[in-house]
């Protein structure tokens, strides 16, 4: 698609990591990996034929202790490059049992995201056309057509009839256009119509997709086809031009060429985050024990990240150019604890920083989804208007940094714990304040927090 094309072309290294710093904070060197794993993908679509298919992307295992952005990176970056993007825990594989949930789950996963991605893209190229279809068939309800006057079959016309129904077409033509000025102004929009839609029944198949049973779903689904029933609807006039918009939607989107597209975006394009790969590793130990359940993971992980063919319902994808984002804290086990061929498999590792007290300040105030202004604007819907000063967010980021220090490093992520027992009492009493502007200062912070910090047992208080 050339639009794809041309945005890929623009997204350089140094524009993925301006983008990206708009979202997070530090982490510049896992920031410089993936925007040129990223970048290296659109090289690749330039080589020749003959080398392209064999250029593999070059996997990325980050390392670092939990909220310190390691999946926010991946997400952003998959948002930026609109790339079908899937996150998955490893560790789900150990649950049950000796594997676990197929591994090949995940693949299967990151198709359904590829088809969702195109038909929503395909849904809002296709809606001017499905609203004008709407409109024309609203109007027919509005307005239906005169019955044509038929003759007797054999009978002759008489002389003159057609000259008689002109001036009666030109009536209905000046009348409906009357009725659509009225449509589009909204001055019709209190008057009740009946339509009939079609929706699609459940099928059999439906019942079982996302329950673990892959497989048999690919082989039933072609069995039971859906069965679309017609349904009379009594709507208002707005309800019912969106109901036949999204029904004409749906008759001008190709599924077969959206499926297609779909697989081979997943195929070329398809980002897959592993989370927590540390918690699968470990080498057999004397064929019993946990460390054989981690292993048999780590070795059904392995022919997916090497490159195989795995069957979803929309046909056979490769893995072989999907990139594989691996993350993991790796306080214990280590990356040499995983089985050599997966080891190699991720070429490249990026050891991502803890967060200090400078680092909270700025997530506290410069990203754009930052949590002072989240917490700003949800306030704000109350008229209860936040003034949180600079020494109040140092504060906060003083207090984050110290129960992370004398509790479990959560990084971040205790910014929103921290946050929210500071404004508990105020964003329960918001609603009955009535409008009025509240100056949070590092005064306040300490007063609202000061005396949790000196009890021992933090946890019942934060997180």
């Amino acid at each position: 698609m050339p639009g794809i094309s041309k945005r890929a072309e623009a997204l350089t290294p140094r524009a993925i990591v301006e983008e990206l710093d708009r979202y997070i904070v530090g982490q510049r060197a896992a920031k410089r990996a993936v925007a040129v794993a990223l970048r290296n993908r659109w090289r690749r679509q330039q080589v020749p034929g003959s080398m392209r298919d064999e250029i593999s992307p070059k996997n990325i295992m980050l390392i670092g202790p939990t909220g310190v952005g390691k999946t926010e990176i991946a997400r952003r970056l998959a948002k930026l490059a609109n790339a079908p993007f899937v996150k998955v825990e490893a560790s789900k594989f150990t649950e049950v049992g000796y594997v676990g949930r197929d591994v090949d789950s995940m693949v299967r996963d990151l198709a359904e995201t590829a088809v969702s991605m195109l038909r929503e893209e395909e849904r809002e190229r296709a809606k001017p056309r499905a609203r004008e279809n709407a409109e024309e068939r609203l109007l027919d309800v509005l307005l239906p057509p005169p019955r044509t006057a038929r003759t007797p079959s054999g009978a002759i016309a008489l002389p003159g009839a057609e000259a008689a129904a002109e001036p009666v077409a030109a009536t209905e033509s000046t009348t409906r256009e009357s009725l659509r000025r009225l449509l589009r102004d909204g001055k019709l929009n209190d008057k009740m119509v009946e339509i009939d839609t079609s929706e699609g029944g459940q099928s059999f198949v439906d019942v079982f997709s996302g329950t673990g049973m892959e497989e048999m779903v690919l082989n039933l689904q072609n069995m039971f086809p859906h069965n679309k029933r017609t349904k009379h609807r009594r709507l208002s006039v707005p309800e019912a031009l969106d109901a036949l918009t999204e029904e004409e939607v749906g008759k001008l989107i190709d599924m077969d060429r959206i499926t297609k597209e779909a697989v081979r975006r997943a195929e070329q394009d398809g980002i897959i985050f592993i989370d927590e790969l540390d918690k699968v590793a470990g080498r057999e130990s004397g064929g019993h024990g946990p460390d054989v359940s981690r292993e048999g993971v780590q070795r059904d992980l392995l022919p997916i990240v090497e490159g195989s063919t795995v069957s979803t319902k929309y046909g056979p994808l490769k893995t072989d150019h999907v990139l594989f984002i691996a993350a993991g804290a790796f306080h214990v086990a280590k990356p040499k604890d995983l089985i050599p061929e997966l080891q190699g498999r991720f070429p490249i590792r990026v050891e991502l920083e803890s967060l200090t007290d400078a680092d909270f300040v700025r997530i506290l105030t410069e990203p754009e989804n930052a949590l002072v202004k989240q917490y700003t604007a949800l306030l704000a819907t109350e008229k209860v208007h936040l003034d949180i000063q600079a020494d109040a967010v140092a504060e906060i980021a003083r207090i984050a940094a110290d129960v992370n220090a004398r509790m479990e490093n959560i990084g971040a992520r205790r910014l929103h714990t921290v946050m929210e027992k500071l404004l508990d009492e105020l964003s329960f009493e918001a609603p009955d304040l009535g409008e009025q502007t509240v100056p949070i200062t590092g005064a306040y912070v300490r007063d609202r927090l000061q005396g949790l910090l000196k009890d021992e047992d933090l946890s019942q208080y934060i997180l």
